[in-house]
């Protein structure tokens, strides 16, 4: 019995770890390549609460990624105001000793800090990520995800 109320605390807690995240959600992207004209598109649902949200980019890559930098457009529009917020995000992704900058071993993940937002209760975001770089395919990106996060 005492395992069983340890275990439900554990869970308990651990569920309420997420801080004021709204939206967490990554896509797949095919591992011999993203393509430059394969934007990825992300509707964030009506939001709850007015306020301002962090949104933050994340990805995962392998050691097929052949670059040390990448460029990302991300392009935010704010629902029903029709405001449209656009980033260039330059991530770093590979020190100059080869070694990747993110947390894995044969996978590594990265998060970027891309924008606060100010959002008022009911708006909704359609957010589009596409890359910018002077390859067509990119091979060793394996997810592409958006975060979105209530600020206190």
């Amino acid at each position: 019995m005492k395992w069983i109320k340890l275990g439900i605390l554990f869970i308990v807690l651990f569920s309420a770890c997420n801080g004021h995240k709204v939206y967490d959600t990554f896509y797949h992207t095919p591992l011999s390549g993203w393509e430059k004209n394969d934007t990825l598109l992300f509707d964030v649902p009506r939001i709850q609460e007015q306020g301002n949200y962090q949104s933050d980019l994340a990805l995962r890559i392998n050691n097929a990624f052949p670059f040390m930098k990448m460029t990302l457009i991300i392009e935010q529009s704010v629902y029903p105001h029709h405001t449209v917020y656009r980033d260039t995000l330059n991530c770093d992704l590979i020190g100059s000793n080869g070694i990747p900058k993110g947390h894995g071993i044969s996978y590594y993940e990265f998060e970027f800090p891309v924008a606060i937002l100010h959002l008022e209760k009911g708006d909704s975001l359609h957010i589009t990520v596409r890359h910018d770089m002077k390859r067509e395919i990119l091979p060793g990106i394996s997810n592409i995800g958006i975060q979105l996060t209530k600020k206190k």
